[in-house]
């Protein structure tokens, strides 16, 4: 059985392709698409085909193999670009606080509205700690409902994490949002704030929605959706709704 790396019909292409070489390429023949010279073939040098088969030391490497050796030098493979990495592919996910925020400084309207008349002053006077329970509910709302909030039975349609976001940024992804739900007609949304060793977020967010009157109720969230770093707020329903 031959010792050969590679197949009769390889062999005699390499054969082939090692006499032309030997008698080398012409520099002057002439493109028949372009009609530029062809380049000359860059092949190794015996100096560094010699080291290149002493590094292999391998029975298998004979002339053919070398002469491939030198055909192939400097050649690449090409990309594929008919197909598309899975890493590169974009994950679907919901608008972040930073998107929101740009999103509610060009449109503008309602969301500002509601943001304009918030206190930062006033949320920040009364601090929370990170892993205080958040828990407000006005007067109108009736109890069973506001339990049912708690305990997670109401279905909340959309959500927005700011952390890592400064106080302005958060006040405008957590305005938009309520914005957003207004106009589609939902009642319940979930604010991630995260806890942290000042809880600033969390401070913010407690203070601000107090002072929303659109806010019925809101409490931090249960385990799975986030526990104390999180709020579940209830919202008025819209006039249309209602009437």
């Amino acid at each position: 059985m031959s010792n050969s790396l590679f197949s009769k019909e390889m062999q005699d292409q390499l054969k082939e392709l090692k006499g032309q070489l030997s008698k080398g390429r012409d520099t002057t023949s002439v493109d028949g698409d372009n009609g530029k010279p062809t380049e000359p073939v860059s092949l190794l040098t015996q100096k560094q085909v010699k080291k290149t088969v002493k590094q292999m030391d391998s029975e298998h490497i004979d002339d053919d193999k070398v002469l491939f050796m030198q055909a192939m030098h400097g050649v690449n493979q090409l990309e594929d670009k008919n197909v598309r990495s899975p890493a590169n592919v974009a994950k679907a996910k919901k608008p972040d606080a930073a998107t929101l925020s740009k999103r509610a400084a060009a449109q503008g309207g309602e969301a500002s509205d509601l943001g304009a008349g918030l206190s930062d002053m006033q949320a920040l006077l009364n601090p929370v700690a990170g892993e205080a329970y958040l828990s407000y509910k006005n007067p109108t709302l009736q109890n069973k409902i506001f339990t049912q909030l708690k305990q997670g039975k109401l279905r909340w349609y959309d959500a927005v994490d700011i952390h890592g976001c400064t106080i302005e940024e958060a006040r405008v992804a957590m305005t938009q949002l309520l914005s957003q739900a207004k106009q589609n007609n939902e009642t319940s949304v979930k604010i991630v704030h995260g806890k942290g060793s000042e809880a600033i977020l969390k401070t913010c967010v407690n203070g601000w929605l107090r002072q929303l009157p659109e806010v019925l109720a809101f409490c931090s969230a249960p385990p799975k959706d986030g526990g104390n770093g999180a709020v579940l707020v209830l919202l008025k329903k819209s006039k249309t709704d209602a009437e």
